[in-house]
């Protein structure tokens, strides 16, 4: 285990201890094991703790290219199914001519509700339509006690077919850095061709997130697929350390979502 929790963060030892205790479950039990959804930082840590086990992992959040996953690790000899992954698609009814509904009007009304984060996945919104997917465990829940998003009445339906979900298509370009460290404030510098000053004032605003979370520290290390936004700035991923140059600067190559059309 020491050997897997040198090449991650210190506040990452706790899920990969769970990880652990996961994979046991499933070579003890020998049967699937169920995750709530994970980002894709927490599916990077499943994957590398796996490793070469005869323990296996597929994942799906009921939309393609889903950001928000639930994960099946499961025994070599199981084939799974779609409906393993336990998932309930929800459209939302409102008076959607009266009314625009936004993204953290729809994540409020829901964190509102007491749910833990890892119980609902992506909130996918294409012009009027708003979509998104939850465990089915909460499903009843949510439509019993989801009543009201941005002050405004709604009414969950299920999307049975889930050929109907919304598909949104992101457009990631690849483009490589050379940094000094993997501080956050430095890498911030770097990306969005800003000075260390300004990257500093932007985390200790609270205006940046790794991994969908509020880092409030300059020096924070960022590690490989790591994902970074800022406000204004856009959202960056960090693909893959490619090694150190003869300076010993650290070679990076970096994902930036474009933005739509």
């Amino acid at each position: 285990m020491d050997s897997i929790f040198q090449h991650f963060r210190k506040d990452e030892q706790q899920f990969i201890e769970q990880v652990s205790g996961w994979m046991i479950e499933v070579e003890d039990r020998y049967s699937p094991k169920l995750t709530d959804f994970l980002d894709p930082r927490q599916r990077f840590i499943v994957q590398s703790v796996l490793g070469s086990s005869d323990v296996h992992m597929i994942a799906s959040g009921g939309f393609d290219e889903a950001e928000r996953q639930r994960v099946l690790l499961y025994p070599s000899y199981y084939e799974p199914q779609q409906e393993d992954f336990q998932l309930t698609l929800f459209e939302l009814n409102y008076p959607s001519k009266f009314v625009t509904l936004q993204h953290p009007d729809i994540l409020g009304s829901l964190m509102s509700l007491g749910l833990d984060r890892s119980k609902f996945g992506d909130i996918r919104m294409e012009g009027s339509r708003i979509q998104f997917a939850a465990a089915d465990e909460v499903a009843v829940y949510l439509q019993t006690n989801f009543l009201t998003a941005g002050k405004v009445k709604v009414q969950l339906e299920r999307v049975e077919d889930f050929t109907e979900a919304i598909a949104t298509v992101e457009q990631w370009s690849e483009e490589s850095h050379t940094v000094s460290s993997m501080r956050l404030d430095t890498v911030m510098s770097s990306v969005y061709k800003i000075s260390r000053q300004k990257a500093a004032a932007l985390i200790h605003g609270g205006k940046v997130k790794v991994n969908w979370t509020v880092q409030e520290q300059p020096s924070f290390e960022l590690h490989e697929s790591d994902l970074l936004s800022s406000r204004g700035f856009g959202r960056v991923k960090v693909m893959m350390v490619e090694g150190r140059t003869k300076k010993d600067k650290i070679r990076l190559q970096i994902g930036r979502l474009e933005p739509k059309s």
